[in-house]
């Protein structure tokens, strides 16, 4: 076994969209794991699959697909930890990995405390170091960067929830393998066949990429006084999801998806803007840092500066045109997009600039 690989499975658990196909998360999921192990990464989908899921997973780099028929209740958190554990059991996989959503974790908690393993929950990075698995993540609005060691042991297989923007999906080295599929026998604990789902609808969400998952997010706050048009000039072209702070959505400007922070979405993208939007804790909270940051902000208090980022520094509405100006110049070269998506207008330098902020 390599130093940097583990040589044991790794099972993923994949989610799915409501038309069935594997989410980009799950894919990114799976691409994780291939970068883990040297042996087999296990996917596990419950309920049915088709030639499309199949190859999707395939092309990410799963090397054995289990299935799961749950009978219908594959949304029940209990339910689907059941499977979970079950899939453990027939691979003794060296860790398994769900998504950090809210039913991810959910998941991840249950199926550990059956397992009588170890769970980490929200992590943003993965590696092996010194054959030993390590995961990362951000704690207390991103001012801490705690790392910890997480190992199986003989009769159990810890769970990590993994951030759905820690990875974009990516195809492996080799070309992706025909991918066997194996039905796995699900026995359902007492307290998840309790469960029953009495009606299940999907809330409405902005327009734009799923929030949770966005590798780029534009934020509305207070100050913006609800000009979406504005928020989506600068979204659209970033091909960004639009998020928002709660006294946006209390006002009603955008719906309640939308909503970052403590009370709201997790998200972890590696680029983060932030129109009109001041700081507080309740909305950071709900941030992992982002590889990029760049606040316009009501006060004169920056959110960027607990993180290591490349910031702007601008009032607004004052700076705003100055500021939508510099980022058409400016975004294709930062964040490796096409010149063609954005305006040809050049940065004239004005009260807005770009900074490196580095600690």
């Amino acid at each position: 076994m390599s130093d940097n690989m583990l040589d044991a499975p790794v099972l993923v658990l994949v989610d799915r969209a409501p038309g069935g196909a594997p989410t980009s998360a799950a894919l990114g999921l799976v691409s994780i794991a291939r970068g883990l192990t040297s042996g087999d990464v296990v996917a596990l989908v419950v309920g049915d699959v088709d030639a499309d899921t199949i190859a999707a997973l395939a092309a990410v780099g799963a090397s054995r697909l289990l299935t799961a028929d749950l009978g219908g209740r594959e949304t029940v958190a209990a339910v689907a930890a059941d499977a979970v554990v079950a899939a453990v059991k027939s691979v003794s996989p060296a860790v398994a990995l769900v998504g950090s959503d809210y039913r991810g974790k959910e998941i991840a908690g249950r199926a550990a405390v059956l397992l009588g393993s170890a769970c980490a929950s929200d992590v943003g990075d993965l590696r092996v170091v010194g054959g030993e698995l390590h995961a990362s993540k951000l704690v207390l609005s991103g001012t801490w960067s705690t790392t910890m060691t997480v190992s199986a042991q003989a009769d159990s297989t810890p769970v990590i929830s993994v951030h759905p923007s820690a990875a974009e999906p990516v195809p492996p080295a080799t070309g992706a393998e025909e991918l066997p599929v194996e039905a796995v026998d699900v026995p359902l604990t007492a307290e998840a066949a309790a469960v029953k789902v009495v009606s299940r609808e999907l809330a409405d969400a902005a327009a734009g990429p799923d929030l949770s998952e966005a590798q780029r997010v534009v934020v509305m706050g207070r100050g913006t006084d609800g000009d979406l048009d504005l928020v989506h000039s600068l979204a659209d072209p970033l091909q960004a999801a639009i998020g928002a702070t709660r006294v946006a959505c209390d006002e009603g400007w955008i719906e309640r998806s939308a909503q970052v922070g403590q009370t709201g979405a997790s998200i972890a993208p590696r680029l983060y803007i932030g129109l009109g939007v001041s700081g507080a804790v309740h909305h950071t909270s709900g941030i992992q840092a982002p590889a990029r940051s760049s606040p316009s902000a009501t006060t004169p208090r920056p959110l960027s500066s607990r993180w290591p980022t490349t910031a702007w520094s601008g009032m607004w509405p004052r700076s705003s045109p100055n500021w939508l100006r510099s980022w058409s110049a400016c975004a294709a070269e930062r964040h490796s997009l096409s010149p063609g998506q954005f305006a040809p207008s050049r940065f004239t330098p004005g009260r807005g600039a770009f900074m490196r902020r580095d600690r």
